[in-house]
């Protein structure tokens, strides 16, 4: 299969700010020509008929939270369905490696869910389990605070001197295992005890090797980002590193002014942001206190049983949830239950919280924190916000030339944010064809070619010769998203062929069952293996093809 050769004749290639006629030659894994390709030159090569298609290197995923969940044919297809063909995980700073995995499998075990496989130590070796396992690939960042809980378990305190070189040491190892930056997930625990000197400590390694700190940043976002975009900035000064912000949903002119303002500072910056407004987490994060979701499950179920302590979360906490930003006293009616392992719930995916009370006779404190108590807090839920943002205004921000393309796509829960199925499709069907926001050159810069070049993912994100045939062939007039806040499981349509490594995994829409995945490690430099000279793009003469 890997010497296996294949001529995608009759398409339109994407490539270098054009849309041209030709086909495409693919040998050994990866792109052996582009253009005009006689018949004697593609002899052997089995024939994928593109009809008129679009030809583009595969997207990446930049914010994923399919590490875990990649293993599942249902989750496979549907990232392929969308034309991705590398995620990212890592995300949020709470994963798998380094450790054994159980922090992670435990605290977003309704975010992430477990890894079937990974029981090492390393990043080197959660990596390793993707090679030839998967049909797409798969690159890691280290997360900052699997690293903390590492060292100091869930201290609500500074580091010290010793434990910030001992973390320090940690993220080194992870960068040399292949990581392609380091995450930070400052909304969690234990992410929200670290201070900007900490991780500006954790990132020094970063520098060196070319690799973006990525962030959620901490204070929240939409109209709140200031504050965290300053401590971006200080970290990223401090350290030397590039930053990316994780699902930077602010208002278009404010992520102009604040993106402007990084760059005027010296920062190099990119973000992503997925195309629609609601968010989608764990429920403990909006609605617990920082050191209830800290504790062992068991033991914050127990807590959260108790009458007094339920009296105590009633007076003196929930009134500071009435005070959240984007969500305000209006929470019940805002959040919809996605996912819970209790099973005296399971009614009530895709319902409020409001709706679950009323059903249940009880108002929604004692109807979250019985949800809560009885989930061991493995909840996740899909987040409306009181202002609902047009599609001009998340047009211009995904225009915004800094950004990249990420889902934040969570696939465990029965009743899903449908961002894990829809976003890349809806970029394209939204926001390419129906409203112009971008070309198609411009949308395989956001999606494939900015994500290749800013997480260093080696010869990929071109169409051109001696490039990794990762490529995805799509249907201009067709492609769109079907996934709804109300039907969150339908598979985006329009792109029905995909290769990686050369190989075909979705063929007609349907999963190859091939797996030429494999664990993405960090290029040594952004051009590894990649040829130093553009290939012209060549039109076949009449007869040729």
């Amino acid at each position: 299969m890997i010497g296996e050769a294949w001529l995608l004749r009759g398409g339109r290639v994407v490539e270098g700010g054009e849309v041209v006629p030709a086909d495409v030659l693919v040998e050994g894994g990866r792109i052996a020509a582009v253009g005009g390709i006689t018949a004697s030159r593609a002899k052997g090569a089995r024939l994928l008929e593109a009809d008129g298609r679009l030809i583009v290197p595969g997207f990446v995923d930049t914010h994923a939270h399919a590490e875990g969940a990649v293993f599942e044919q249902e989750v496979q297809l549907a990232l392929l369905r969308q034309g991705i063909t590398s995620v990212i995980g890592g995300q949020d700073g709470v994963s798998y490696a380094p450790g054994d995995g159980a922090y992670a499998s435990e605290y977003f075990a309704a975010i992430n869910g477990p890894h079937p496989t990974y029981r090492g130590a390393r990043v080197s070796e959660l990596l390793a389990t993707y090679d030839g396992t998967v049909p797409l690939n798969v690159a890691y960042l280290v997360p900052a605070g699997t690293v903390r809980h590492l060292v100091m378990g869930n201290a609500e305190r500074p580091a010290g001197p010793e434990e910030i070189a001992r973390m320090r040491e940690l993220v080194a190892q992870g960068v040399a295992d292949g990581a392609v930056g380091l995450s930070t997930g400052l909304d969690y625990t234990p992410g929200l005890h670290a201070s900007a000197q900490e991780i500006a400590a954790l990132c020094a390694p970063l520098a060196g090797a070319g690799l973006p700190y990525v962030t959620h940043m901490r204070g929240g976002y939409e109209d709140n980002s200031q504050e965290g975009v300053e401590e971006v900035a200080r970290i990223a000064l401090e350290s030397g590193a590039s930053v990316h912000i994780s699902h930077f949903h602010t208002r278009a002119d404010e992520a102009d002014r604040l993106i402007t303002w990084l760059a005027e500072q010296g920062v190099d910056a990119t973000f992503d942001a997925y195309p629609y407004t609601r968010g989608c987490s764990i429920l403990g994060m909006t609605l617990l206190p920082p050191a209830v979701n800290a504790m062992d499950p068991d033991a914050a179920a127990a807590l959260l049983r108790d009458p007094a302590e339920r009296e105590r979360l009633r007076t003196q906490w929930f009134p500071r949830v009435d005070d959240h930003p984007s969500l305000g006293p209006q929470w019940p009616e805002l959040i919809t239950l996605a996912h819970t392992v209790a099973a005296e719930f399971d009614w009530a995916h895709g319902l409020t919280l409001a709706q679950i009370a009323r059903r249940r006779g009880t108002d929604p404190v004692e109807t979250a924190l019985d949800l809560l108590a009885a989930s061991r807090l493995q909840v996740n839920v899909v987040m409306a916000v009181r202002d609902q943002r047009p599609v001009s205004d998340l047009g211009r921000l995904i225009a915004q030339p800094r950004h990249l393309g990420g889902s934040d796509g969570i696939f465990v829960g029965a009743h899903p944010h449908p961002r894990a199925r829809g976003t890349f499709a809806a970029y394209l069907g939204t926001y390419v064809r129906e409203h112009g926001v971008l070309s198609w050159p411009e949308a395989v810069q956001h999606l494939s070619t900015g994500p290749v070049d800013r997480f260093r993912l080696g010869a990929r994100g071109h169409i051109r010769p001696g490039h990794l045939a990762d490529i995805a062939l799509i249907d201009e007039d067709a492609v769109c998203d079907t996934a709804t806040y109300e039907e969150p499981h339908g598979l985006a349509v329009g792109i029905d062929d995909v290769l990686v490594a050369g190989r075909p995994v979705l063929r007609a829409g349907r999963l190859t069952h091939d797996r030429p995945g494999r664990g993405l490690r960090a290029a040594p430099t952004a051009s590894q293996d990649t040829p130093p000279a553009q290939t012209q793009i060549r039109t076949a003469p009449p007869g040729e093809r």
